[in-house]
């Protein structure tokens, strides 16, 4: 007898990567099955994590906790900071043999650990013998005062208008003719853009390194040349299983990497960086995930390990929700996705590690 499917109003079946792919409608409109794009780069990107972690025996959190409990948790450590470390070499050397690049430009979603990711990408240019400039879109910044208002009328950080889109492409343009540029420090206290004598001159070997959310969306940079952009999507696409049945969803380990960080470098709270994420993963849907595919190369920066480290830091912050606060029933969910994990000390994490960027001692300014 099948079962009954009276409930879906619409259904499709495509044909997808030699299987087929079921295709429902959506909560927002139940009667009507959205377009489907395949993202090619995106699947085959995290197709390659899921593949080494079963290569590593590492493809469920029972599998992870095993290797704690074994005492080779620092091994898998070493092992996958080698690993991240390699991919990003190989990024490297691909923008060092591309003639004409000036400027790389990196985005992705909130908590992919763009930063670290600039930073170690930057050293291995530097093997290269180029000369990378980081630069953060977020310095370009219109001031408080001229942000956009979302719809509930609070400042919308995360679109196109927040940001000063023609002085960017000016001051590109300037340097990428061989002027000299003063750059600008937005100041997130007072909401104002800065200058403070940041002279920037391109010489033959210098290259900028452009991190933001922005970054693969061409309205951003309309202005300059498409061959002097190298384009790099980065995400955590967490690639480790609860069990054989069921997935960690991506966003879960985003939520806790922004969570535990926010605590720390911004004395935010959990339940504050759980009201504010349905609207971070709004801006997400419309300012990234568009262009992804878009990237000359993609960058996982999850790590196998983090969920066990970043526990030890994110449950004393989701306990301090009350049972009466709205946000109590997500930081119950939470808290027993991390009741899975055994925890680990970040005492033997690298100083370089993209998860030092969220737990702290990073050896970058981050």
């Amino acid at each position: 007898m099948l079962p009954d499917t009276s409930y879906v109003k619409y259904f499709d079946v495509i044909a997808y990567d030699g299987g087929f792919m079921l295709l429902l409608p959506g909560k927002e409109t139940p009667d009507k099955i959205s377009f489907f794009e395949p993202r090619e780069k995106l699947f085959n990107t995290l197709r390659e994590s899921d593949d080494w972690g079963k290569k590593l025996g590492v493809d469920t959190v029972g599998d992870l906790n095993d290797e704690i409990c074994k005492g080779k948790i620092n091994e898998l450590i070493l092992v996958q900071e080698a690993l991240q470390e390699r991919k990003i070499g190989e990024i490297a050397k691909e923008i060092a043999e591309r003639e004409g690049v000036k400027f790389v430009m990196i985005a992705g979603p909130s908590s992919s650990g763009k930063t670290t990711f600039s930073h170690r990408l930057s050293i291995q240019l530097k093997t290269y013998g180029l000369t990378p400039h980081p630069i953060a879109l977020d310095d370009y910044f219109v001031d408080r005062e001229k942000t956009p208002r979302d719809e509930k009328g609070d400042y919308n950080f995360e679109c196109l208008g927040a940001i000063d889109v023609e002085q960017f492409n000016k001051d590109m343009c300037d340097l990428l003719e061989g002027k000299t540029v003063e750059l600008p420090t937005f100041n997130f206290m007072n909401g104002k853009r800065e200058y403070k004598g940041n002279y920037k001159t391109l010489g033959p070997d210098d290259i900028l390194v452009i991190e933001g959310i922005h970054g693969l969306n061409d309205k951003m940079s309309y202005a300059l040349p498409n061959d002097s952009k190298y384009k790099i999507y980065i995400s955590a696409l967490t690639s480790l299983n609860i069990d054989e049945h069921n997935r960690i969803p991506t966003t879960d380990g985003r939520l806790l990497r922004r969570m535990v960080r926010d605590a720390r470098t911004r004395g935010a709270s959990a339940k504050r960086t759980i009201q504010m994420w349905p609207s971070v993963r709004r801006g997400e849907e419309e300012n990234i995930f568009p262009f992804q595919e878009s990237a000359d190369a993609m960058f996982n920066s999850e790590l196998i390990y983090e969920l066990a480290v970043l526990k030890q830091f994110a449950e004393p912050l989701l306990f301090s929700i009350g049972k009466n606060e709205p946000e109590y029933h997500e930081a119950k969910r939470l808290l027993k996705f991390l009741g899975y994990f055994l925890g680990v000390s970040s005492e033997n994490l690298p100083n370089n590690s993209i998860c030092r960027e969220f737990v702290g001692g990073s050896c970058f300014k981050v």
